[in-house]
């Protein structure tokens, strides 16, 4: 198996998971936080594309999606745009209110397909290539992908747990 068919294989996991955390739902259910400083099913997925999207872009060499297709009037978030929810707290968690699940699918299949195209195609050398001296050992761009796909995975698991939550009648 060559290393972009695998990023293929672990990306491509994400959408049918975040599709089942949100789709169906209504906006009481995707916004709900399941305690005061908790984060809502809204908040999780919207995080989840806006860190793919902001960190494989420019990896990729290209525009987010967030405004290159414009998402960021579509979701109508009160947010600065280059925000991508990283160290929110709760009164910004709480401003992540979207109408239904239909956007926020959209947005990160929107994002899905670009980061798909990215890693279809990616070499052993080019994973090896390094993205970020700021670490240290400076951080390769196969080291980069494996963090944003655990980050994503992570939030859709949480999404999950409180779609289960919500579904139970909280």
């Amino acid at each position: 198996m060559e290393q972009s068919d695998l990023l293929i294989d672990a990306f491509g996991r994400l959408p049918q998971a975040v599709r089942r955390a949100a789709h169906g739902l209504d906006a009481k259910a995707l916004n709900h936080r399941p305690y005061p400083k908790g984060n809502s099913i809204s908040w999780l997925i919207w995080h989840l594309a806006r860190s793919e999207d902001a960190q494989l872009a420019p990896l990729a060499g290209h525009e987010q999606v967030w405004t290159a297709e414009g998402w960021y009037g579509r979701v109508g978030l009160p947010l600065a745009v280059e925000d991508t929810g990283y160290g929110h707290d709760s009164e910004q968690v709480a401003a992540v209110q979207v109408q239904s699940a239909d956007v926020l699918l959209g947005y990160y299949e929107a994002v899905h397909s670009r980061t798909a195209a990215f890693v279809s195609g990616l070499t052993g050398k080019q994973l090896d290539q390094v993205v970020d001296t700021a670490w240290d050992p400076p951080v390769t761009l196969g080291v980069r992908l494996i963090s944003i796909l655990g980050d994503g995975l992570e939030h859709v698991g949480q999404a999950a747990y409180l779609r289960g939550m919500v579904a139970a009648g909280r």
